[in-house]
């Protein structure tokens, strides 16, 4: 591999574009180092499972410029975006991405408020008199 690669990652609103290169695992999220951007350990493994399928979290450089939606979405977002940079870089890590599900984009949004309801779902509060 002789420069980086780049793909983007979706989900919700949050949409995240990440830079790869070769290099020692440092994974940079706008500038900051990932574990310090999202705090919750939870959110740290997102970013770093497609990376621990293929074996391979000090091999390289990540940058993600990560925008839209909340801190869950775009943790969610990178993973995608690192599943499919590392296709770029070998497609023989396919197999192993996609068994793991994480190739998919999650298609999950926010249901549309209806009219004659609160919110989506939840309705006025019946009253009766």
């Amino acid at each position: 591999m002789e420069k980086q690669k780049n793909a983007v990652g979706r989900r919700k609103e949050a949409v995240t574009r990440v830079f790869i290169s070769k290099g020692t695992g440092n994974i940079t999220v706008n500038d900051k180092n990932y574990k310090e951007y999202f705090a919750l350990p939870y959110l740290q493994n997102q970013v770093e499972a497609p990376l621990k399928t293929i074996e391979s979290l000090d091999k390289f450089d990540i940058v993600i410029n990560a925008s839209g939606g909340g801190v869950k979405g775009q943790a969610e977002a990178a993973k995608l975006g690192i599943a499919r940079v590392l296709l770029e870089i070998n497609p023989e890590y396919r197999p192993v991405l996609k068994a793991a599900g994480y190739l998919k984009r999650d298609p999950r949004g926010v249901e549309r408020k209806k009219f004659g309801h609160k919110k989506a779902r939840r309705s006025y509060q019946f009253s009766k008199r």
